[in-house]
């Protein structure tokens, strides 16, 4: 008898799979039909809806959300509206699981900054029903958000709407956010009063939490590296914090309370004769800002590696926001009578007085500031000059072109070099923003090869890969600490002075000892320019 083929063998051995699979399509088929899914699912287009107003009378049982700066601005933020009547809440600063919130119920291909702030808002209101048992009407009625908005070729113009994608999807289709723009208010379609009043004494109030906030953290970066007890510096800026917030939530006394302050901060022992490379934070606005995982803790990072840090402050953005007004109106107002139609148009337009106002606002913005680091003992400390950033960045970058920090990154590692200000830069960008990394990775080359003496690092913060970016800055650290030696030991033979005999000098002069005590800048290191005025 003959031998069946492999090929009837293998025909025979399919036959029953093929037969309970035509039988799992037929339960299937049966299925989709009994709960009327055999239709094919429509389709639709995502919708941005308005949220419902938030209004006067809602005030007593409505609590504003605020978030998106650094620990101090948020929590003065929050104890200045305080004192206005409002009911406020600071949320924490975005983690990792902000971030892995906002990928889970946010649009793809979003930037770092949209991710965490937008899952930082969803992962609370989450945890307010998950974990303290509110339910999702309450959330909904008695929380708002405030965000800050705007436009442009980033995504910063539709992170409102990423808001509301997200905490649709997360089961809060009705919740509120609301979007602050610092040219346009909020404004809201009815007569009735709303709830966030955005009058004189709202914007006096933000601008003082604002400005006290910069003067804190830049003289907290100033004396914490060279703190003698570890977490000394730290206890004494927590007491501040909780001053400040008093002053400011009970609308009084604020400038006692920074010079009580000052005090506080004088008491920490310090070292500044220890030779720190200076490293200065550019980039992307909330990466460099932030103080969480959104930038791998960097500036504890590298203050724990034994760097003094350079930070950004929040009036120089302000500052940047006023020089961008006075370029386009000297643009324009030429174009007066072709501008009828432009929405930012000239034609009725007093030009001298628009002038006079962006004047005055720039002096207010300086002299506000001034005050109230004289006050807390923040000296030799200037503000940027933003017509000189352009100067030197016009060069190699448009300064008409507004996305991210635009020009100002540019500027900002040119102004480092050849001023001397920090031994080393890194630009923070985020993952997807493409400002940002348009210009680190790109223009940023041309002008280290235009100044070969810069070190300058760019970083990609994306929520993992820490390892990696550590790294990194630990092996450009240890160039900037070699020019930070280089140049201490320079003026140590220049001025003739011993180690030994600098700090017996500064034994002798007790202002120098004090904490808040800057020397006057010469070079970028602070133990070097303190051998420049002690020597």
């Amino acid at each position: 008898m003959p031998k069946p083929s492999n090929l009837e063998i293998n025909a025979k051995s399919q036959a029953p799979i093929s037969a309970i699979e035509a039988e799992l399509a037929r339960f299937e088929e049966e299925e989709r039909k009994r709960l009327g899914l055999d239709q094919a699912p429509k389709q639709r287009q995502w919708k941005d809806t308005v949220n419902r107003a938030f209004f006067a009378d809602q005030r007593a049982h409505t609590t504003i959300l605020v978030s998106g700066l650094t620990m101090a601005h948020d929590l003065f933020v929050k104890a200045g509206l305080t004192g206005l009547g409002y009911t406020i809440q600071a949320l924490d600063c975005p983690d990792n699981d902000a971030l892995q919130t906002g990928k889970e119920y946010g649009n793809r291909g979003q930037c770092n900054p949209t991710y965490f702030t937008v899952g930082n808002l969803v992962k609370h209101l989450i945890n307010l029903r998950d974990k303290e048992g509110m339910s999702t009407e309450d959330i909904v009625n008695k929380y708002v958000f405030l965000t800050a908005g705007g436009c442009g070729p980033c995504r910063f113009g539709m992170y409102v709407t990423e808001y509301r994608k997200a905490l649709t999807d997360a089961g809060f289709p009705n919740f509120r956010v609301m979007l602050f723009e610092p040219n346009g208010g909020m404004h809201q379609a009815t007569g009735q009063e709303v709830g966030l009043k955005m009058d004189k004494d709202f914007f006096l109030t933000l601008a003082k939490a604002i400005f006290v906030g910069d003067a804190l953290n830049a003289i907290m970066y100033r004396i914490r590296p060279y703190e003698v007890e570890k977490g000394a510096t730290d206890k004494a800026v927590e007491q501040c914090r909780e001053l400040i917030m008093k002053s400011l939530s009970e609308r009084k006394g604020l400038l006692k309370s920074l010079r009580r302050c000052k005090k506080i901060l004088q008491a920490v022992k310090v070292d500044k004769t220890l030779v720190k490379p200076k490293v200065s934070i550019i980039g992307e606005f909330w990466a460099m800002t932030t103080e969480g995982e959104g930038n791998y803790r960097l500036q504890r990072f590298l203050e724990e590696e034994g760097a003094e840090v350079d930070i950004q402050l929040i009036a120089g953005w302000i500052l940047y926001n006023v020089w961008q007004s006075r370029v386009d109106t000297r643009s324009r107002m030429v174009l007066k009578k072709a501008d009828v139609e432009a929405r930012k148009g000239l034609k009725t337009t007093q030009v001298a007085k628009k002038f006079l106002t962006l004047w005055v606002a720039e002096k207010a913005v300086r002299l506000t500031f001034k005050t109230f680091a004289w006050c807390l003992g923040l000296k030799n400390y200037k503000l940027p000059d933003m017509e000189e950033n352009a100067r030197v960045a016009a060069e190699h970058y448009n300064t008409e072109l507004r996305g991210g920090e635009g020009h100002m990154e540019v500027g900002k590692l040119i102004q480092n070099v050849i001023h001397k200000k920090a031994h080393m830069t890194i630009s923070v960008k985020p993952f997807g923003c493409m400002p940002s990394s348009g210009v680190s990775d790109g223009v940023q080359s041309v002008i280290t090869e235009r100044y070969p003496e810069a070190i300058f690092l760019p970083i990609e913060t994306s929520g993992d890969g820490a390892v990696n970016v550590y790294s990194r800055i630990q092996m450009m650290l240890f160039k900037a600490k070699r020019a930070a030696e280089e140049e201490y030991e320079t003026l140590l033979k220049t001025k003739k002075i011993s180690v030994d005999k600098l700090r017996a000098k500064l034994a002798k002069r007790a202002k120098l000892q004090k904490a808040t005590y800057y020397s006057p800048h010469v070079v970028a290191g602070t133990a070097a320019n303190l051998v420049a005025e002690v020597a």
